[in-house]
């Protein structure tokens, strides 16, 4: 049961009354006019606490639209927030989270222009990050703290060629940590909130020492689930040392490491929320869901009746929605070490290594029924299978490692900058699944592991990747127009070894393939990017670019691991050409970019979703949808106005976005709009600094109409989620030490109810959280 939020509530509400009133406060200085010549960064006007820079938060200078969450804005996200939750407040980011920190990883979902989640490239302090896949991948959400964070940086359309990804059909997402600190010092950091949220942050800085400089960190976060019984529980440890040559030469290293567990939640269609809106799994096992299938098995197979014997129970229904029998593990951790350095005053060098180890199991009941016909055809088959005795423990592991090394040169020539350089890694990724018996045969039995009622999958995949790049980037008409040019190769060689699904352990009770081993090269060697800014005015840009992008098949191991026809040829890469042009506009009292841009896909795949049987979950499989296109405007800016003194400023965002299929498939009319895909986004705030020591933020996100299916037969409706937050702390003349401070957020202020994520293909849905409050105690040392 959902925590009382009265207390909290009121106290915030009263603080923003009391900040309404007029109050004494000095109005910050506005810079003066800059001579010509100055950097852009030089020129900004809008000034604030909760203000990034121009070069972060639209990208200036950038040949490609290029938008930021910076240090600005993180510091006051609630804490404990997702990795992914931190992109909605961009132009043209879709997020759907369930939960108000969004930290439940089968419940999230992420789109941009025409691009979901597993075609985006991410990037951490400069290493790639796998796949985003929660089975295996490396979802960039396990990796980061926010109060780590000095800036997320995103290129939605037409990513930099230099940036390392096999996902990615055009966006790349870079996350950046914050430096280590001068001084020596630390945080201290609680936080507590509805549905018995409990966070805590603790980080110490080294400050210099020598050349050296670091800090380490660790946050343990634990909470209950929003609907139903079940917690979240995550613990994670951040490490950062970098020791400094000189002024151009340093090592850096990092360490993450991430241990998560959490239960599941049940997705429904739209018929079941309006039932029920917190329908969840159930907190006990039904007394009456256990009845006696007739008849008594004999265990040992030697014709009598003796104690080994059992009778076994027909379970259905409600007795496979014991929420202990749908939990999440992963234990993660992230090596990386960087070297660089000047080799002479106009050549740069940076090399990267890295390698990360993942292990994890998600478990999921499985009916006697449904089990007993798989066990039936494979013992038929042969196979080492015991009779099922009820409701199924169904245990899917996974684990892997992921090894690789990146580098480049850059070389500044007369008017160009000459950059090369290549990428290589070698990823691993094992998964194992199979149902075993429960004793008893009941969804709260002991697991019995020498029971296995039948196998699914076993198999190891395996990616290596190598990628090349060259870009010259070129300053004509005295540094007014800079033009980009640049190519990129990329390779990737998958396998995949072992027993991929049902076909390779039986079919029909007969003997089936076989262990195997498949195989595909993936190959494109040029992949041209062109760019250019025009500096139209010391305060207006344009910008244009085109890049052609190649990726791996999303979902490549679902496909590989369910194909069981040795004729057909692999699936044909994604690729895809993004045309963007713009402007940007740097002037006092506002900053802000409006883009256009066009998107067109060859061999898009498209993910649509089944009931599975055993689970009743969606589950994932993938459709060649052929080409699809998407075309729309993104607009994004600052405003303070003079009016206000400088004391409230507005942001907003927003995006008009088409994204249909070209070619019709699997029954799917060509030209209707892809799945989870709104036409309408926008996002916008005000914020209030009516003194040092005090900052209070309104903010709104709106998500127009969308459908579930690609067919546009079943539609979501729009909605909208307020939220805000109030910090306090700082210089004062109340006697508060302004190294403490105290943060106030709510999610959902007004208490909406939708459909927010979607199962993409299908119409199973999650819904909105509900008004969340949180309260964090800062204390910086």
């Amino acid at each position: 049961m959902q925590k009382s939020i009265s207390s909290g509530y009121m106290l915030s509400c009263a603080a923003f009354a009391i900040l309404a009133t007029p109050m004494a406060a000095a109005a910050q200085t506005m810079p003066e006019a800059t001579a010509a010549g100055a950097t852009q960064e030089d020129k900004v006007i809008v000034t604030g606490r909760r203000v990034s820079g121009v070069f972060d938060a639209i990208g200036a200078d950038q040949a490609s639209v290029t938008v930021g969450v910076t240090r600005e804005e993180l510091l006051s996200a609630p804490a404990g927030i997702s990795g992914l939750k931190m992109l909605e407040t961009l132009p043209g980011f879709n997020v759907q989270t369930d939960g108000a920190l969004g930290l439940y990883e089968f419940g999230n979902s992420v789109s941009v222009r025409a691009f979901r989640l597993p075609q985006i490239g991410f990037v951490l302090d400069g290493v790639p990050m796998g796949r985003s896949d929660a089975f295996g991948g490396s979802p960039i959400f396990r990796y980061v703290d926010n109060e780590n964070l000095g800036s997320v940086i995103a290129s939605p359309g037409a990513g930099d060629v230099s940036l390392p990804s096999y996902s990615s059909l055009g966006p790349i997402v870079s996350y950046n940590t914050t430096d280590p600190a001068e001084e020596f010092g630390g945080v201290l950091q609680y936080t507590i909130g509805d549905f018995d949220l409990e966070r805590s942050f603790i980080k110490l800085e080294t400050g210099r020492i020598g050349g050296f400089t670091g800090y380490i960190s660790r946050s343990k976060t634990d909470s209950n689930l929003w609907r139903g019984p079940g917690s979240i529980d995550r613990e994670h440890i951040e490490a950062k040392a970098k020791y400094e040559f000189d002024d151009d030469t340093y090592l850096r290293a990092i360490y993450v490491a991430n241990d998560f567990f959490d239960y599941d939640s049940p997705s429904g269609t739209e018929a079941t929320f309006d039932a029920n809106y917190g329908y969840a799994y159930l907190a006990t096992v039904p007394n009456d869901c256990i009845e006696p299938d007739p008849g008594v098995f004999d265990y040992n197979g030697d014709g009598t009746i003796d104690g080994d014997d059992f009778t076994p129970v027909f379970t259905q229904g409600s007795c496979t929605q014991y929420f202990e029998d749908r939990i999440n593990v992963r234990q993660d951790a992230l090596y990386g070490v960087t070297f660089a350095t000047d080799i002479t005053p106009s050549v740069d060098l940076v090399l990267t290594s890295y390698f990360e180890d993942k292990d994890g199991f998600g478990v999921s009941p499985d009916s006697y029924s449904n089990s007993r016909g798989i066990y039936v055809d494979q013992a038929a088959a042969g196979l080492p299978v015991t009779h099922p005795r009820g409701v199924q423990y169904g245990l899917s592991e996974v684990g892997g490692e992921r090894l690789g090394i990146l580098g480049g040169v850059s070389v500044e020539a007369g008017n160009h900058l000459i950059e090369l350089g290549g990428w290589y890694e070698d990823e691993f990724y094992n998964r194992t699944q199979l149902r075993l018996n429960n004793s008893g045969g009941s969804a709260d039995g002991e697991v019995l592991f020498d029971e296995v009622a039948y196998f699914r999958r076993n198999y190891q995949s395996v990616r290596q990747t190598t990628q090349f790049y060259v870009k010259d980037t070129i300053s004509l008409l005295q540094d007014q127009l800079t033009l980009e040019v640049g190519v990129k190769s990329l390779n990737i060689e998958y396998t995949l070894d072992g027993y991929r699904d049902y076909a390779d352990y039986e079919i029909d009770g007969m003997p089936g393939y076989g262990p195997q081993y498949v195989e595909a090269e993936y190959e494109d060697n040029f992949l041209p990017m062109v760019g250019a800014v025009y500096r139209l005015t010391p305060t207006e840009q344009l910008f244009a670019s085109y890049a052609q992008n190649y990726a791996l098949p999303q979902g490549a191991d679902s496909v590989f691991s369910t194909a069981v026809s040795f004729d057909a040829p692999p699936p044909a890469a994604e690729e895809s050409e993004n045309f963007e042009i713009g402007i940007r506009t740097n002037r006092p009292q506002f900053y802000g970019t409006a883009a256009l841009y066009y998107t067109t896909f060859d061999n898009r795949l498209v993910q649509g979703n089944v009931l599975n049987p055993a689970t009743n979950e969606p589950e994932a499989f993938y459709i060649n949808a052929g080409e699809t296109e998407a075309y729309g405007f993104e607009l994004a800016g600052v405003y303070q106005p003079a009016l206000f003194e400088d004391l409230l400023y507005f942001n907003a965002n927003l995006t008009l976005n088409r994204a249909t299929t070209k070619d019709g498939f699997s029954g799917n009319e060509a030209g209707s709009l892809l799945a989870d895909s709104p036409q309408i986004l926008f996002t916008g705030g005000m914020t209030y600094e009516p003194t040092d020591w005090a900052v209070a933020n309104l903010s709104l996100k709106y998500t127009g109409e969308r459908y579930a299916d690609y067919n546009e037969q079943f539609e979501i409706d729009p909605f909208t989620v307020v939220s805000g937050y109030l910090d306090l702390g700082g210089p004062n003349s109340f006697g508060v030490p302004e190294n403490v401070s105290l943060r106030f957020n709510v999610d959902n202020l007004l208490d909406e109810e939708a459909l927010s994520f979607v199962f993409a293909g299908s119409p199973f849905y999650r819904p909105l959280n509900p008004r969340t409050f949180q309260a964090t105690l800062r204390v910086e040392y």
